[in-house]
């Protein structure tokens, strides 16, 4: 009961916090440096982008760690997919036949466009 001309205190409410804004964020940062791993990060990065994007769709949490996992999701999707093009690209020309016609020119191509890819004996 309050007197009259008087309110209750009631304390501020916590600040919103959105584990999808902060998930997207710690996503697209693990993903940028996750392409060294054989492109492994385009997967963290792909969760990075679904999620920023739901968080700022909900509008219920704090904008910029949503904004920030998207910018970070999506540079490192399009790196990682730059980088998945050119190598296809060079795969795709060792793989011609018309232009590598026997199977030892192809490996002399794949030895030339790939160094740090081995032929590696059966034990």
């Amino acid at each position: 009961m309050t007197l009259p001309g008087y309110q209750t205190y009631s304390p501020p409410a916590p600040p919103r916090r959105s584990g999808l804004a902060r998930a997207s964020l710690v996503l697209g940062i693990v993903g940028l440096p996750g392409l060294a791993l054989c492109l492994l990060g385009l997967i963290p990065a792909l969760v990075g982008l679904v999620l920023g994007t739901v968080a700022l769709v909900r509008g219920r949490s704090e904008r910029w760690p949503a904004v920030a996992g998207i910018v970070c999701s999506g540079i490192a999707v399009v790196v990682g997919a730059l980088a998945l093009s050119w190598l296809l690209s060079k795969a795709a020309m060792c793989g011609d036949t018309s232009r590598y016609p026997d199977e030892a020119a192809r490996q002399g191509c794949v030895e030339h466009e790939f160094p740090f890819v081995r032929d590696t004996q059966a034990p």
